[in-house]
């Protein structure tokens, strides 16, 4: 479905904006949390809890909360997550205000949070498609990714002040007036729906379920790159992780360049969803993620090579590995907003993160032990060459290089056919 409103930026921004507020409240609640549960309990198993909180749901229900933004309203699905954030932080900052927090507190807002986040991720994600004209995709999706990486810069050193001026339930409220604000953005802003056949409106939610995965299951292309993709995430989900390790053990640094080292690569995140923002992309949006697939590769290995001494050639090559991430990310996302059926935006989406995430809790049970045995330089190594190997086969699949060219109407009638 085109969107024929030519003010179409005002709206989308403004939606954007609101959205914008509420993810820097949850950020900076992130930041405090993890630092409350480190100082208090001074536990890897329970920050590794709390880190699993917020994942299982991501891996394990996003398909169904997929199934359920594609059969519901997107736009009351955005009030309703974000009203659920606002609430459980709210109850939160009560429990830490009366000094009765408990870690299982902690544990059972950052699950439903983790929930409602992941309604209001894929609620947001299939509405652009019916907010922004296709050729505006990928800089949408470039500023996006930019946004992010410039909240990572920032909400770090902001957390860390707040936290010196305001108690735990003040930092709290920061993020219930960021959500009551996005909602109320939402609420005074159209998101259109997507058209339903009666064939389709008549489907249960199990029938929609298995349509979103036959759907996927049906498209070849697809199929291959989320393939590539998962081999990727095999070795990049550990990365992070072993990455205070990287800069203790092998260049021998201490919390300051750690903070350098991950503020950099931010800052190469937001610089390079600028780049993507503004520029676009090539006018096939797949070369534009397989290149960056191998450059960011590329700067992996470099990681995973360069001396003890050399701890300046690593920030660089780190750097842009940030900067390639974005318009990876960007370009492929873009490429699938454009080509995937709207009615069908939530649940591949949603089907797709899922698949993709699915690796990362086997990668991260593998990544210690290899790396105890091994050292932390040859996982980013390996991981870099699986990077950059994926996206040079990329150009010799057909179907992942011609994705681009299912028509909607093509997809509507896979959608038709399944239905």
């Amino acid at each position: 479905m085109e969107n024929p409103n030519n003010n179409w930026a005002v709206r989308f921004f403004t939606l954007w904006t609101g959205q914008a507020l509420s993810l820097l409240g949850s950020q900076l609640v992130q930041f405090a949390i993890i630092w409350h549960l480190t100082k208090t309990t001074n536990s890897a198993t329970t920050l590794a809890i709390a880190s699993m909180m917020g994942l299982l749901p991501q891996v394990l229900l996003s398909p169904f909360i997929g199934t359920w933004v594609d059969r519901g309203n997107r736009r009351l699905f955005l009030i309703a997550a974000d009203a659920t954030v606002a609430f459980a932080t709210f109850i939160l900052a009560l429990l830490f205000a009366f000094d009765l927090v408990q870690v299982w507190h902690i544990y059972l807002a950052l699950l439903i949070r983790a929930v409602a986040g992941g309604f209001h991720h894929s609620a947001f994600g299939a509405s652009v498609v019916l907010l922004v004209p296709k050729d505006q995709l990928a800089r949408v999706q470039g500023f996006n990714q930019a946004l992010n990486g410039g909240l990572n810069i920032i909400s770090a050193p902001l957390g860390a002040y707040l936290l010196s001026v305001l108690p735990m339930q003040g930092i709290l409220a920061v993020d219930v007036s960021t959500a009551i604000i996005a909602v109320s953005i939402v609420i005074f802003t159209q998101i259109p729906q997507p058209e339903r056949s009666e064939e389709t409106a008549a489907a249960t939610f199990w029938q929609d379920f298995a349509a979103g995965f036959h759907y996927i299951m049906a498209w070849r292309g697809l199929v291959i790159l989320l393939g590539l993709v998962m081999v990727i995430n095999f070795f990049y989900s550990a990365t992070e992780p072993l990455t205070p390790l990287l800069i203790t053990n092998h260049f021998n640094g201490d919390a300051g360049k750690l903070g350098l080292w991950l503020s950099l690569f931010s800052a190469g995140t937001l610089l390079g969803g600028v780049i993507l923002g503004v520029w676009g992309g090539f006018k096939r949006k797949v070369v534009t993620a397989q290149f960056g697939l191998i450059l960011m590769g590329l700067s992996t290995i470099v990681v995973g090579l360069v001396r003890s001494d050399m701890f300046w050639a690593g920030v660089i090559a780190n750097t842009v590995m940030g900067l390639f991430l974005p318009i990876i990310n960007g370009s492929f996302g873009a490429t699938l907003q454009a080509v995937i059926v709207p009615e069908m935006q939530g649940r591949v989406f949603a089907f797709v993160q899922s698949a993709a995430m699915l690796v990362s809790p086997i990668a991260l049970i593998i990544a210690g032990p290899f790396a105890d045995r091994f050292g932390i330089q040859p996982w980013f190594f390996i991981a870099g060459l699986s990077c950059a190997l994926m996206g040079v086969a990329g150009f010799f699949i057909p179907d992942v290089m011609g994705i681009e060219n299912r028509s909607i109407e093509k997809a509507h009638h896979a959608v038709t056919e399944i239905s």
